[in-house]
């Protein structure tokens, strides 16, 4: 004879009573949840990636404007920084440039390579001497223009932008970069 307790969970078993799972209702209305939620989610996690495309992009060109620094530092000569074709958005390039026309030529020194930046993403420039983009750092560590024979500094802003969201770069005059966030509404910061 079996005990009593052993004997009223096997019939509980047997009945169908006291079994763990979900219905076929519960779990629908539980995928229905996960889905409009997560149908919420997305447009927030499309603006995410957009500004973390944004954000990469405006610190790989910071690195880039350090890297030119400490280049023409270690070289104890201009090194410029100037863009891969006609406008930022191409890339750009660090280079010893010899001839001094703020673009590469044959023969002249590549430190540095930047592929273009990513699909939508605008890159303008304001600097000091905006007639050509360009960022240059003569062997001191300053910036310097080609305007009055190379004697002025250089300074202004670089403006990166995606989808209304924006970054931007501003150059002082001794040649120190900061990166900053605009407010909305708002071009400088």
């Amino acid at each position: 004879m079996m005990p009593a307790r052993k004997r009223a969970l096997g019939s509980a078993q047997m009945h169908g009573s006291g079994r763990a799972g979900f219905s076929l209702v519960e779990l629908m209305v539980v995928i229905l949840i996960a889905a409009v939620l997560a149908g919420m989610a997305v447009p927030a996690f499309g603006l995410l990636i957009d500004s973390q495309r944004l954000t990469s992009t405006a610190n790989d060109f910071l690195a880039s404007i350090q890297l030119t620094r400490s280049e023409a530092i270690k070289r104890g000569r201009r090194v410029d920084l100037v863009p891969a074709g006609p406008n930022w958005s191409d890339g750009w390039i660090v280079l010893v440039d010899e001839n001094g026309n703020q673009s590469f030529d044959a023969g002249e020194t590549i430190i540095h390579r930047r592929e273009p930046a990513s699909s939508g993403i605008s890159i303008t420039s304001k600097l000091t001497d905006n007639a050509n983009p360009y960022i240059a750092y003569n062997g001191t560590g300053r910036t310097r223009t080609n305007a009055a024979g190379g004697q002025q500094f250089q300074s202004g802003s670089i403006a990166f932008e995606l989808g209304g969201e924006k970054r931007r770069i501003v150059l002082n005059a001794l040649g120190r970069p900061r990166v900053c966030k605009p407010k909305p509404g708002e071009s400088s910061c």
